[in-house]
């Protein structure tokens, strides 16, 4: 039996919407459905398959407003939630471009061993299972979902209880296009159903914390299907003697707050040379103090709320903890209440060690320590002391940085900017640490990690029958 689950508006803070999870036995039946509709799909043949999918791209951003304004309501706020939306048609166009370069099997040519010849052959996973966040809940289910589609999976997609809003105007679109609605669902719920998920397909996407991500790849790994898991972070930056100290202050106030801190690639640790130290801070100090909430107006301002209010209690703790090991805050630091929906400012933290949780584990809001670094060494060692390894930022002379990008344990590093990975999407990288696990959803590999590689193995003269193991053949050599 479905169980209503209630959903929280985090601009009002109050339940103003629920959601019916789906129970195992609906989800079995709805997997089933998609089983069967794959092969059809699948049929259709790469380009078929990117024409579906670029015709609904097209239709859904003719009429947007429905997921625009869902989305909106999940989040709390407006800009970032078209982005997403409007992210989506060159999703498809990429994959459209890719897959039929990625898919073609090529002809048959020599094997190392005389007298065989090979073929490729790509086999898509029947059924794909998407379960994504609710910082970015379109575009990372998405991420996922569309190059597994171009591939010729099903893909079944459990979105967080926390924004489901908008998949069920998403779905209505996706209604429109029959092809791709038998092939292309969502389905509402909670921790329970997402487990359920895991029992009913050949392969888990998943991107959320490392201790539900431990979860997932624990069920993966009982059934023997993949978990490609993007988990958390605590991204470092360098600042060089070398950046401009304004230019600088710039990117990392940008790259750390934006979606209110709220992205797993958002700078959460910045180490600045002795040089520039007080310029930098005192430009980024000045610079923060002049951002605004997005209230009582969504459509204006620079900062939403926090979207899941468990975060402030999280964001609440790792100041605290700061505070009380000598760390100062120099701006931003206190929740904020604003219509019944939690709110925090941008919130610059000095005198910090990595004795501090704050510089330990991703507190994931618009919070940025900054501690002071005396040579290179010393900015690697720190950049490096951590049990995450998804992305991280050097800004300074082009040289030099490349020079650090290359010592630092991150999958990505942004030369001269921060959070690059958000905008650059073919570009393979792996996590490092406890940053995920599997294949890269970036680059090409985000294609054909759901796709299984079978080998044709064609004998072309006369194969070997029992004499050659004819124990007489060994006295004869």
């Amino acid at each position: 039996m479905a169980r209503a689950i209630p959903v929280r508006n985090p601009r009002t803070g109050e339940d103003d919407h629920t959601i019916q999870a789906a129970d195992p036995p609906e989800l079995a039946e709805v997997a089933a459905a998609m089983r069967a509709a794959q092969p059809a799909w699948q049929a259709l043949g790469t380009e078929g398959r990117t024409q579906v999918l670029d015709a609904w791209a097209k239709a859904l951003l003719a009429e947007p407003d429905p997921v625009l304004d869902a989305l909106a309501a999940d989040t709390g706020r407006y800009l970032i939630a078209m982005v997403e939306l409007h992210g989506i048609p060159g999703m498809v166009a990429r994959w459209h471009d890719a897959a039929p370069r990625l898919l073609d099997e090529g002809g048959e040519r020599d094997s190392a061993t005389p007298g065989v010849g090979v073929r490729d052959n790509w086999v898509p996973l029947e059924l794909v299972g998407v379960i994504s966040p609710w910082n970015f809940p379109l575009l990372l289910s998405m991420i996922d979902s569309i190059p597994a589609l171009a591939a010729g999976c099903a893909v079944l997609v459990k979105p967080s209880e926390v924004t489901p809003r908008f998949a069920e105007p998403l779905m209505d679109a996706i209604a429109r296009f029959p092809e791709l609605a038998a092939v292309f669902r969502y389905v509402p719920g909670d921790g329970i159903t997402g487990a359920a998920l895991i029992e009913q397909v050949d392969a888990i996407a998943f991107t959320g914390s490392v201790k539900t991500g431990r979860l997932v790849a624990e069920g993966c790994a009982k059934r023997f299907i993949p978990a490609f898991l993007e988990l958390g972070g605590k991204d470092p930056c360098i600042v060089l003697p070398s950046a401009d100290p304004a230019k600088a202050a710039g990117i990392v106030l940008r790259a750390s707050v934006q979606a209110t801190g709220q992205a797993c690639q958002s700078l959460e640790r910045v180490y600045v040379h002795d040089s520039i130290y007080d310029a930098f801070i005192a430009e980024l100090s000045e610079r923060a103090g002049a951002l605004e909430f997005n209230y009582p107006d969504i459509h204006q301002g620079h900062i939403g709320p926090l979207i899941f209010s468990r975060q402030a209690e999280t964001i609440e703790a790792h100041l605290a903890d700061a505070r009380a090991k000598g760390a100062e805050i120099l701006c931003g630091g206190e929740i904020e209440n604003h219509g019944g929906g939690l709110w925090i400012r941008p919130t610059v933290v000095v005198n910090v060690d990595h004795s501090m949780q704050l510089m330990r584990d991703e507190t994931f809001g618009p919070v940025i320590p900054v501690m002071r670094y005396s040579d290179e060494d010393e900015a690697i060692r720190l950049a490096n002391d951590t049990e995450y390894g998804l992305s991280a930022a050097v800004l300074g002379d082009a040289v030099e940085a490349d020079r650090i990008a290359r010592q630092l344990n991150a999958g990505a590093v942004s030369i001269n900017d921060g959070g690059m990975t958000t905008d650059v999407h073919d570009a393979a990288h792996d996590a490092f640490g406890y940053s995920g696990l599997g294949v890269s959803r970036m680059g090409p590999s985000g294609l054909l990690r759901y796709l299984r590689r079978k080998a044709l193995l064609i004998r072309r003269g006369e194969p070997r029958d029992m004499s050659s193991l004819d124990e007489r053949l060994a006295v004869s050599r």
